[in-house]
C-alpha cells in the first residue's frame, strides 16, 4: 500500500513539472526567435545622457564652419538650389581619382552577348575590376593580368525556405533542413578596345546540388546552365562601380535585354566540312567566341589571336559509349560502371572574311579538318551561344 500511494502522489507532481516547462518554453519563444532573426534591442525607452565633459588636462576641440552653407549674393540666407547654382567649378565624378567619370562606361550588345566598354587602358581598369569582386565577397581563384583574366572561386548559396511556427523555428536552428544549394563562378575577361578603351566580358558557370536516387541520403554536384541575366546583373554592378548612377546603369541594362536577331548559322561545304558563319567582323567575333568558350566550360589551354586559333580541350559526354573489347568483358570484377570519357584537344579557328562576316571551324589536334560527330556538336554548342 505504501508503494502504491507514493506512485499516486508523484503523478500530480510530474504533471505540474510538464506544465511549468511548457509555460517557460512559450515565454522564451519570442526571445529565441529574436536572437535567431538577428533582431536588436529596443532602444525606444532609453533616456538622454548628459554631454561628455572634457578632462581638465585636455584642450576642448575647436569648431569650424566647414559644414555651413556660405552666403550667396550677400544674402543672409539662401536656399540649397540658389547655393547650388552659384557654385563654380563643381568637380565631376571621379575628379579625385577614386572613381572614373560617369560617362566613361556603357553597355553594348551583339546577339546574346553583352559586355561593358570602359574608357581607359586595361592596366588602369584591372585594379577596379579586381576590387569589385573582392568587395562583392568572392575569392579569386585565377588572376592573370597579362591575359586579362580574373576568375572567382565557387561561391555557394543556400537559400532557406522561410516558414513560421514550429517548423520555421527548427529551420532556423538547423540550417541544413529544407534548403537547396547552388554554386556560382564568374570569369572576367578584359580586352583592349578601340580609342584607348577596355572591354569587360563576364561569363557565368553554375552548379546545383541534386539528390542521387529517390530514397538516398547522398547528394552530388552537377552543372546547371549559365544564367545570362546574372551575367548582365554583374555587368551592371561593375558599371556602378565605375561611377555610373544606379538609375542610369539599370536603364542601360534594360536596353540590352529582349530577343535579338540571329547572327550566326551553320553551313556545310561541298566536301561535307561544316562551319559556323557569324555576322561580325574578326575582332568582334574573336571576343564573342572566347566568351562562348568560357561560358560553356571549355578548357582553353592557349590562344593565338594573330592566327585566330583557340586551343581547347573538350570531353564529349553525349557521344555513344565505346563497346568494350574481349579482354575487358572478361574482367567481371570491374562491374558495369560507365568509363569516364577522356577530354580531347581541338583547335577552334576564327577567320574573318571580306564582307564583314567571320567563319568558325573546328580542327583536330594536328590542325586538320575534323568531320567527326564531336566536331559537329562543338559547332552546335557555339551556335547556341553566338546566335
Amino acid at each position: 500500500m505504501t508503494h502504491r500511494k507514493s506512485g499516486t502522489s508523484a503523478a500530480p507532481r510530474l504533471r505540474c513539472l510538464i506544465v511549468a516547462t511548457a509555460a517557460l518554453g512559450l515565454s522564451g519563444c519570442q526571445t529565441v526567435s529574436g536572437v535567431l532573426d538577428g533582431q536588436r534591442g529596443d532602444y525606444r525607452n532609453t533616456g538622454r545622457l548628459p554631454p561628455l565633459e572634457v578632462p581638465p588636462d585636455l584642450a576642448r576641440p575647436t569648431t569650424d564652419n566647414r559644414f555651413n552653407v556660405p552666403e550667396v549674393g550677400g544674402a543672409a540666407s539662401a536656399t540649397f538650389s540658389e547655393f547650388d547654382r552659384a557654385r563654380k567649378g563643381k568637380p565631376a565624378a571621379g575628379a579625385t581619382g577614386v572613381l572614373p567619370e560617369v560617362d566613361k562606361a556603357r553597355l553594348e550588345r551583339s546577339g546574346n552577348e553583352r559586355w561593358l566598354v570602359v574608357q581607359g587602358p586595361p592596366d588602369k581598369v584591372w585594379p577596379l575590376v579586381r576590387e569589385f569582386w573582392l568587395e562583392s565577397g568572392f575569392l579569386l581563384a585565377v588572376e592573370t593580368p597579362e591575359a586579362g583574366v580574373i576568375e572567382t572561386d565557387w561561391n555557394e548559396s543556400r537559400p532557406r525556405v522561410q516558414e513560421g511556427g514550429i517548423r520555421g523555428l527548427f529551420d532556423r536552428l538547423l540550417t541544413t533542413v529544407r534548403s537547396t544549394s547552388t554554386r556560382d563562378r564568374f570569369r572576367t575577361r578584359l580586352e583592349r578596345g578601340a580609342d584607348g578603351s577596355t572591354e569587360i566580358y563576364v561569363s557565368h558557370r553554375g552548379l546545383e546540388e541534386v539528390q542521387v536516387g529517390t530514397n538516398s541520403s547522398e547528394f552530388r554536384w552537377q552543372p546547371r546552365p549559365s544564367d545570362p541575366d546574372l551575367e548582365g546583373e554583374m555587368l551592371r554592378r561593375i558599371m556602378v562601380r565605375f561611377g555610373t548612377p544606379e538609375a542610369v546603369a539599370k536603364a542601360n541594362l534594360a536596353k540590352t535585354q529582349g530577343p535579338a536577331p540571329a547572327r550566326a548559322q551553320i553551313v556545310k561545304a561541298g566536301d561535307g566540312m561544316a562551319s559556323l558563319d557569324v555576322a561580325d567582323d574578326f575582332d568582334r567575333a574573336w571576343r564573342r567566341v572566347g566568351l562562348a568558350l568560357d561560358r560553356v566550360g571549355f578548357t582553353v589551354e592557349d590562344r593565338d589571336r594573330s592566327k585566330g586559333l583557340y586551343f581547347v580541350r573538350y570531353a564529349d559526354t553525349d557521344a555513344a559509349p565505346q563497346k568494350p573489347g574481349y579482354l575487358s568483358r572478361l574482367a567481371f570484377w570491374r562491374g558495369d560502371e560507365t568509363p569516364v570519357r577522356k577530354a580531347e584537344q581541338f583547335q577552334i579557328v576564327v577567320a574573318g572574311g571580306e564582307t564583314g562576316t567571320t567563319r568558325v571551324r573546328v580542327l583536330n589536334r594536328e590542325g586538320a579538318a575534323d568531320r567527326s560527330e564531336t566536331a559537329q556538336r562543338i559547332l552546335t554548342v557555339l551556335l547556341e551561344q553566338l546566335r
